[in-house]
């Protein structure tokens, strides 16, 4: 769902820039408190954000196909929100925009600020609303959380789909009425919101069985001891507290998170469908792409996910996926780090 330059005419993308930044700004103060010091999980949390921007640059380029002639790919708001928190999920997604953007010509430079508002802050705000109140009407368990991960996602994209409209409906460049637009864009993005939810439960869930300490959505799921006294519950007061266990470094699930982007962008990549995705599709048969702008960085040497001047396919794309995880998890990871020093920093004064 990368808006191009064009879809959206200037003084709207100008408000939707300074939206995204706000944002983006509102989320750095979150993320401090997110990533701050051990009490919040912070030494585990700030080197796992990175990995998560990085895996979710390599799934989005596995396009599935989900209509004729039409395919999706990850958002990836719902499944950030939940591994490393919501204001550091608006943050992973900021920076995976900001990389596409810049290094493959992906999503528009001027539209920048529609695609942070669209496909990070929309997303991230929906599901983890709706992701924090079904863990609290649901029982205690993993298991509530790999099903209210798959509810979240699926509703965080047609969402984005929704705020894509109201946006385009604001300050769209072409005259194709709205509701077409919205009954479209809806209506194909519902189909790509079941593959956004299965790859956000399966991911969560493998999380949840190797390391759910590591879970931000999965944080106080151990409820207290109860014990049924004369028909009542009361907590069971142990007769010794156990001595608290070390924290375990998260390196193997890093590493192993590491090398599964890698081969995903750098191999699986070259399966992904062909087909154009739900806006692309969206936009060709309803004619909202008439004013589509060339991009400003289309003469990159990664442009449209290739390495200018190989020309195997194959090599060229997966090199460019392997390129890309790598800049993302570089970016990424020292961007927190330095949000999570400068949380440190401040506690410390």
């Amino acid at each position: 769902m990368h808006v191009p330059d064009g879809f959206i005419n200037a003084p709207v993308s100008a408000v939707a820039g300074v939206a995204a930044a706000g944002a983006v700004a509102l989320s750095l103060r979150g993320a401090r408190r997110e990533l701050g010091g051990e009490g919040h999980g912070g030494e585990r949390t700030a080197p796992l954000a990175g990995l998560v921007a990085a895996f979710i640059f390599a799934v989005q380029m596995l396009n599935f196909p989900v209509a004729a002639g039409t395919s999706g790919h990850l958002l990836g708001g719902a499944l950030a929100a939940i591994l490393v928190g919501p204001w550091t999920g608006v943050l992973c997604i900021a920076v995976v925009l900001l990389m596409q953007g810049i290094l493959f010509a992906d999503g528009g430079l001027t539209a920048l600020g529609v695609n942070i508002t669209v496909m990070g802050v929309v997303t991230v705000v929906v599901a983890y609303a709706l992701f924090r109140g079904l863990v609290l009407l649901l029982p205690r368990t993993r298991a509530s959380v790999t099903a209210a991960s798959f509810v979240a996602a699926l509703v965080s994209v047609p969402a984005a789909a929704a705020a894509f409209t109201l946006i385009y409906a604001i300050g769209g460049t072409t005259d194709v009425p709205v509701p077409k637009v919205l009954t479209a864009m809806v209506g194909v993005h519902v189909l790509i919101g079941i593959g956004e939810a299965v790859i956000t439960m399966l991911t969560v869930g493998a999380v949840l069985a190797v390391r759910p300490d590591l879970v931000y959505g999965a944080r106080g799921l151990t409820a207290p001891l109860k014990l049924r006294v004369g028909g009542e519950l009361v907590d069971a007061a142990p007769a010794a507290a156990p001595a608290a266990a070390p924290a375990r470094s998260p390196r193997k699930l890093w590493i192993g998170g590491v090398v599964t982007a890698l081969v995903l962008a750098g191999f699986v990549s070259s399966y992904a469908s062909a087909s154009p995705d739900g806006l692309e599709k969206v936009a060709a048969d309803k004619g909202i792409d008439s004013k589509v702008e060339d991009h400003a960085a289309a003469g990159s040497p990664l442009a449209d996910y290739g390495v200018k001047g190989i020309e195997a396919p194959r090599l060229s794309g997966g090199l460019a996926g392997v390129i890309g995880v790598g800049a993302t998890l570089a970016v990424g990871t020292g961007a927190f780090w330095v949000v999570r020093r400068r949380r440190s920093a401040a506690a410390e004064a």
